[in-house]
């Protein structure tokens, strides 16, 4: 009796198995073959994990509040500038980019985990190819089986 079925694997799984799930900090850019490139993404990369830390965010406070006492000798106008030019955006870059991280980090968590989910599905979808396999192998003696007491 021919074979019902013939499994073909697709060819993404070798190279899923091999590769592992994508991951935030695996930026193309680090391993770019154009040299400039690779260098402005480690310099920005640098900076940002330099600026992207509370201590930074503490150290800009410090900073943006040493002209405080003159921004607030002025007027309203003064006031309002100092808040949103030098305040906002010197405090709030670094906070903003530790959330970032955070989220990013926890991104990485999440691709791992759906990682693991597709993996453990396809184990069990090889599994159960397995157990068709035998079943298959088992109908095919019993179809011999019923072809020999049918001739006989």
């Amino acid at each position: 009796m021919p074979k019902v079925y013939e499994r073909r694997p697709h060819p993404h799984l070798d190279g899923r198995k091999r590769s592992g799930p994508p991951k935030v900090a695996e930026s193309r850019r680090l391993d770019h073959p154009n040299p400039i490139v690779r260098f402005n993404a480690r310099v920005g990369l640098g900076i940002t994990v330099i600026v992207g830390t509370m201590w930074c965010a503490y150290l800009f406070t410090g900073l943006a509040l040493v002209s405080a006492p003159s921004a607030f000798r002025g007027n309203s106008l003064v006031i309002i500038g100092w808040i949103a030019q030098t305040f906002l955006q010197l405090v709030l870059l670094p906070i903003i980019i530790v959330g970032q991280n955070i989220q990013a980090a926890a991104a990485d968590r999440r691709a791992e985990q759906t990682y693991k989910d597709a993996e453990a599905v396809l184990h069990e979808a090889l599994e159960i190819q397995k157990h068709l396999e035998a079943q298959d192998a088992e109908i095919e003696k019993i179809a011999t089986k019923l072809a020999a007491l049918k001739s006989s």
